[in-house]
């Protein structure tokens, strides 16, 4: 069964008003809440401590008390801000790290229904994430005796620039992004390894270039796979410049999620953009990406 976390406050915490597509989180929770291989547990909140081990501390300080500037939250979005996105916050990176706990422990796979914030930078916050909870999830797992190497595997249309600032140069820490070379971050940083795909990108391309991603960084050879599983890269998306289809991404979680069952290896899963105008396409994108991997985990 898979364990998948998951509050109201991902849509509450957020302002009716904000362009952003808050109800996504409703809508899917709505869809799952009675599958038989789900279990849908309530996140707790990430304390300070944690989050510090990927953030400075007067960003996280000033973030949790309420007190960044303007500009801060300008660059971050998800305005206008209400006290709540104090809680949302912390209860997403919470969701995060207890999916990294279960996947972990069972050697299976897990997954927060939010998450994936990979704009989040050490000191600062961008394009709707405030904390990252990818680095924090890496770093946390490192803690543990029996991971020595995790790969961060960012499927999201965006380059994970965050993820990559901050665990740059790591020596047990692999970034790998694939994503549209000409969307958002237009000043990239660099992964460890970084696919910068065309626009209008189909299936079969798509597939083919991940098929000799895989291939070369060799994930079998990892203790520990954090999935990235934005579906942005649908072609219905109002963010995003390629063209899968949903059948296609699809076909890209099930290449993705068959390593657990293949080699042994937990993966834990951040739910990352999906901005499709009606939402209904995101939604059913992720609806896909969870009850796949609830039919591996039997």
């Amino acid at each position: 069964m898979l364990s998948l976390y998951y509050d109201p406050i991902y849509t509450e915490g957020l302002d009716p008003s904000v362009r952003f597509p808050r109800e996504r989180y409703r809508l899917l929770a709505e869809r799952l809440q009675h599958h038989p291989d789900l279990h849908i547990k309530r996140p707790r909140a990430a304390s300070r401590e944690e989050i510090l081990r990927a953030h400075q501390a007067d960003y996280v300080d000033n973030f949790l008390a309420g007190k960044l500037s303007a500009e801060s939250m300008r660059r971050i979005g998800l305005r206008p801000w209400t006290p709540a996105i104090v809680e949302r916050t912390r209860r997403i990176t919470g969701g995060s790290l207890q999916a990294l706990e279960d996947a972990l422990r069972t050697r299976g796979i897990a997954g927060n229904m939010a998450g994936g914030t990979h704009h989040a930078y050490y000191d600062c916050g961008s394009g709707y994430c405030i904390f990252n909870d990818l680095a924090i999830c890496a770093l946390t797992a490192l803690l543990q005796p029996t991971i020595r190497r995790v790969l961060i595997l960012d499927l999201d249309v965006h380059q994970g620039d965050g993820t990559a600032a901050i665990l740059a140069g790591h020596p047990d820490l692999f970034t790998c992004s694939i994503h549209c070379a000409s969307n958002f971050p237009f000043r990239k940083q660099q992964s460890d390894l970084d696919v910068h795909l065309a626009d209008d990108t189909d299936d079969r391309t798509y597939l083919s270039c991940l098929d000799r991603t895989l291939e070369k960084i060799r994930p079998q050879d990892f203790d520990l796979i954090l999935y990235q599983a934005g579906v942005d890269p649908l072609a219905d998306d109002a963010l995003g410049k390629l063209a899968l289809t949903r059948e296609g991404l699809n076909r890209r979680n099930q290449r993705v999620l068959a390593y657990n069952r293949q080699h042994d290896i937990p993966i834990v899963i951040f739910m990352g953009g999906g901005y499709a105008q009606p939402i209904e396409a995101s939604v059913d994108a992720f609806q896909d990406l969870f009850t796949t991997a609830a039919a591996l985990s039997i």
